[in-house]
């Protein structure tokens, strides 16, 4: 019975590590937890960028398909299209503008307030939020950004900032502090739009505290490029109004 039943059971763990490892395609199917972030952040950006790699071969294979087809509409749709990229962020643009880099605090400093019960001070504080990314990237639009990226990702009307635990997510990818937020532009209109920016003085008054001291840097650039839109263009979740 032994001499028959082992070589069974043997064939059909055999099976199942193939079907394990043909349906996971690389990855891993019951992921232990993560206690080590920058581990996580790391495992999630490999990810995402094997599915850009994959995004950018079909999207460069209905490019070629496109070309081929000599249509008067097509042509006319397509040079519609052409006269909406640079509005809609697929076109790099390059000039003078402004970056604003945002930092935790040191978490010694996030230590001793919550060991010091009486301090009064919020433990959020000293943590950079998607509010705050949002507040930089907003007061830049409102002075007249021609584009803003956040590190180094084009920021368009559908880019959704998120907070997941102390990291930020950006079109899929999980970023670690510090965030590094640019804009193209005139320089006095952003600067001048980033200083009367209510949040952003509440911000930047407890950068200025030393038992907070929450990141806060801000430097004028003579030349920065903001690289063209490249992630996913559907959306999922909304509808444009008709």
């Amino acid at each position: 019975m032994w001499a028959l039943g082992t070589p069974i059971v043997v064939l059909l763990c055999g099976g199942l590590f193939v079907v394990s490892a043909d349906n996971s395609d690389g990855t891993d199917l019951r992921p232990g937890r993560y206690t080590d972030l920058a581990s996580l952040v790391a495992s999630e950006s490999r990810a995402y960028e094997r599915l850009q790699e994959r995004v950018d071969r079909l999207n460069a294979d209905i490019d070629a398909l496109a070309v081929s087809v000599d249509d008067r509409n097509v042509n006319r749709y397509r040079g519609r299209i052409d006269e909406l990229k640079d509005p809609a962020g697929m076109v790099p643009q390059t000039g003078a503008g402004v970056t604003v880099t945002l930092t935790d605090s040191d978490p010694s400093l996030a230590d001793e307030a919550a060991e010091n019960a009486d301090s009064g001070l919020d433990v959020n504080w000293f943590l950079v939020h998607q509010q705050d990314i949002q507040a930089v990237v907003n007061a830049m639009w409102k002075g007249g950004a021609k584009a803003v990226t956040v590190q180094g990702k084009r920021i368009i009307s559908t880019t959704g900032i998120k907070c997941i635990g102390n990291s930020v997510t950006l079109q899929g990818r999980p970023y670690s502090p510090p965030y590094t937020i640019t804009a193209v532009g005139d320089q006095g209109e952003l600067i001048t739009a980033i200083q009367e920016d209510e949040y952003l003085k509440e911000y930047r008054a407890q950068a200025e505290r030393p038992d907070i001291a929450i990141g806060w840097d801000l430097q004028l650039e003579d030349e920065v490029t903001a690289p063209a839109y490249d992630g996913l263009l559907d959306l999922s979740y909304a509808e444009p109004i008709r």
